[in-house]
């Protein structure tokens, strides 16, 4: 019991003693506190009435800022306003000058078109008086000259265009003489040198070929029994054999030279075989006829070979073969155009042009004629096609086209095939002409020029190299004998067709006559 005491008791007076610490502690806190408290409400106290002293000094500096502010805005303002009104002030002056200056000018232009007016009143009037003149003095003219003012212009007009002719033709004579003393000159040496370096024989051609006959009894063999024989010979070359009185000789006709030279080889070899019957002459003609490929091959080449042209296509090679046996008024188409190559590439090289284009061109330009006895055309048309199926060169085929003047000549080369074409043609004896041709061809010059105005006679002389025109005196003035002549030329170019070159010459005679008594 005493123990429990002695452990209570002190428990108890701790407790008492934490209690009263407790409440003496809370007390001091208290009291702390509320000093605290007084010291924060004084403090508060102090910093409002600081703050509200500060924001009164606050809004005194912003009240005095905003005048001052207003102040500034509104001496500038009133600046401002100044300025526009003075600005207003001066273009209200300038307009004010201006429009008096319009009410000046506006009186200037009344004043002026016042004046106009007068003037025009004035010239007016002055123009009726003119015109009254002029009709006066035209009626005056009239009377004295004996015409009408129509008469007068038309009269006037011709002898201007009289005028306009001669000086034409003065001017024509000066341009042409000049011409001719600096490109005669020069032509005649290019083409004579040309000529002069390739110097070639001419033997003029048939379209008949003779063959000779071991006797005469072979001709009844040819003939055969009842002509079988020589029906099947005609039908397979398509030639006419011709069996007249001529002795120990048969004639071969045809107007295709290919077939001419496969009958006539067949023929041949028929003579020398001495077996003559429907079946050998088969035989014989497809030998002859491959014989006659073999000779066209190699003649294309030599002539390829032996102008200096190369890479030609193998089928224009043939066509050029085939040229051996086609004539041209009895000229040889092959030895011709293998003649106006060199010819070509003789004036090529004197005026410093492609040498081989020329000698192409040359060598190909006839090269319709291979195939004009097969296909419809004319040996240019089909020399074109031909050029542009086998890829020749735009140049080449232009040359062909152009060297008969179907198209006009827009290449040099064109133009050396041309001329190399007309000196080929036109050396003597190159070409030859059967009478009713040639006939026919002269009478056509004759009626050509005879019928032009203003021509009396007319004359082809020297084997149609020229033809010579008489003309009217009264119809044909001097002046207009050489627009005449030059028309003449032009027509006759367009309408006939003539180796070389036609020289035409105007013949104009005034004769005077008469008596005295």
């Amino acid at each position: 019991m005493d123990n429990w005491l002695y452990i209570v008791l002190p428990l108890a007076g701790f407790m008492i003693g934490a209690i009263l610490f407790f409440f003496l502690g809370v007390s001091h806190r208290k009291k702390v506190a509320e000093q605290q408290i007084g010291s924060a409400e004084e403090e508060a106290r102090r910093l409002i009435n600081d703050a509200i002293k500060s924001g009164e000094s606050r809004q005194r500096e912003m009240l005095l800022e905003a005048q001052e502010e207003i102040h500034k805005t509104r001496t500038e303002n009133d600046k401002e306003i100044k300025e526009r009104r003075s600005e207003l002030n001066k273009q209200e002056r300038r307009l004010q000058q201006k429009e008096e200056s319009l009410d000046k000018k506006l009186d200037n232009y009344e004043r002026k078109d016042e004046e106009l007016r007068k003037r025009q009143q004035a010239i007016a009037a002055t123009q009726d008086e003119v015109n009254l003149i002029k009709k006066s003095q035209l009626d005056m003219l009239e009377k004295i000259s004996g015409f009408t003012q129509e008469e007068a212009k038309a009269y006037i007009i011709k002898n201007m265009e009289t005028e306009a002719r001669h000086d034409a033709a003065v001017k024509l004579r000066e341009i042409e003489a000049e011409l001719k003393d600096n490109a005669d000159t020069l032509a005649r040496e290019v083409i004579s040198t040309a000529i002069q370096r390739c110097a070639a024989d001419h033997a003029a051609e048939t379209t008949v070929s003779v063959v000779a006959l071991p006797n005469d009894e072979m001709k009844g063999r040819i003939i055969g029994r009842e002509g079988r024989n020589i029906r099947t010979l005609e039908t397979i070359t398509g030639v006419d054999l011709i069996i007249d009185d001529t002795p120990e000789a048969i004639t071969v006709s045809s107007f295709d030279p290919v077939r001419r030279e496969i009958a006539r080889v067949a023929l041949e070899k028929l003579i020398a075989d001495g077996r003559i019957h429907p079946t050998r002459i088969e035989d014989m003609v497809e030998k002859a006829r491959r014989e006659v490929e073999q000779i066209i091959k190699r003649e294309g080449e030599r002539a390829a070979f032996e102008t200096g042209v190369q890479g030609l296509h193998p089928e224009l090679i043939k066509l050029l073969g085939r040229q051996k046996y086609r004539t041209s008024y009895g000229q040889n188409v092959l030895n011709h155009s293998m003649e106006v190559a060199h010819i070509a590439g003789l004036l090529a090289s004197e005026l410093g042009e492609d040498v081989a284009l020329a000698k192409r061109a040359g060598l190909l330009h006839d090269l319709g004629k291979s195939v004009d006895h097969e296909m419809e055309g004319s040996h240019v048309q089909l020399g074109v096609e031909l050029a542009r199926k086998y890829k020749e060169s735009p140049d080449v085929i232009h040359a062909i086209e152009a060297h008969h003047g179907d198209v006009e000549a827009k290449t040099v080369i064109a133009c050396l095939v041309q001329a190399a074409d007309a000196i080929s043609a036109a050396r003597p004896g190159a070409r030859r002409e059967n009478v009713e041709s040639y006939v026919r061809r002269l009478e056509k010059l004759e009626e050509i020029t005879g019928t032009y105005p203003g021509v009396e006679k007319a004359y082809a002389i020297q084997a149609g190299r020229e033809v010579r025109i008489m003309v009217k005196p009264e119809d044909v003035s001097e002046d207009n004998m050489t627009l005449m002549a030059r028309d003449i030329a032009r027509k006759i170019e367009n309408e006939l067709e003539y180796p070389g070159q036609i020289k035409i010459n105007l013949i104009r005679e005034t004769k005077a006559v008469d008596y005295a008594k």
